[in-house]
């Protein structure tokens, strides 16, 4: 294999919807690589809210001052993506606490997998810091658009009440 550039990030997730700490973790990361290629995880296991398409679209519009990133969606495993991207750098997003056993155990196996990939952490930032997108999909149909701006850029409060909308609207 050729050398993985340093110069070059990803990072990988589900970003079901992409939320103020994800765009959080995209601003530092980017100001910290060349270029931060954001790889949207696509698992025919799992049921999104929001298709593969949908959540580059939402991706892209909340991050057009961005102008090193790049959007790609994968299949399999993360790290096999990172290395695909000529990459030597996987940039994880973790919550205190809650996350840091399981991406411990996950950076363990990567380095098993691909010794030349490195892991990189980041906290999104004090009050972003406990948000993820379960959350967003928990608090979703009770919060109003006002409460959800303050953990969701403007293009997915608006595109999540449309999704929340047509599920309404279909009879289960």
């Amino acid at each position: 294999m050729s050398q993985l550039d340093p110069r070059i990030a990803v990072y990988p997730g589900s970003f079901d919807p992409i939320t103020l700490g994800h765009l959080n973790v995209m601003e530092r990361a980017s100001r910290l690589f060349d270029r931060l290629i954001v790889g949207i995880g696509v698992n025919i296991h799992k049921f999104p809210m929001f298709d593969a398409r949908e959540r580059e679209e939402l991706i892209r519009q909340s991050t057009p001052h961005l102008t090193n990133i790049e959007i790609r969606t994968f299949r399999g495993l993360a790290v096999n993506f990172v290395r695909e991207c000529g990459a030597k750098i996987m940039i994880r997003g973790v919550r205190p606490i809650t996350d840091i056993a399981a991406e411990i155990t996950m950076m363990m196996a990567n380095r098993r997998l691909a010794p030349d990939v490195e892991t990189l952490f980041m906290i999104a930032d004090g009050e972003l810091a406990h948000v993820s997108s379960s959350l967003i999909k928990e608090i979703a149909p009770i919060a109003s658009d006002e409460e959800l701006s303050r953990f969701l850029p403007p293009p997915v409060v608006t595109a999540l009440r449309a999704k929340l909308a047509a599920s309404a609207r279909t009879p289960r």
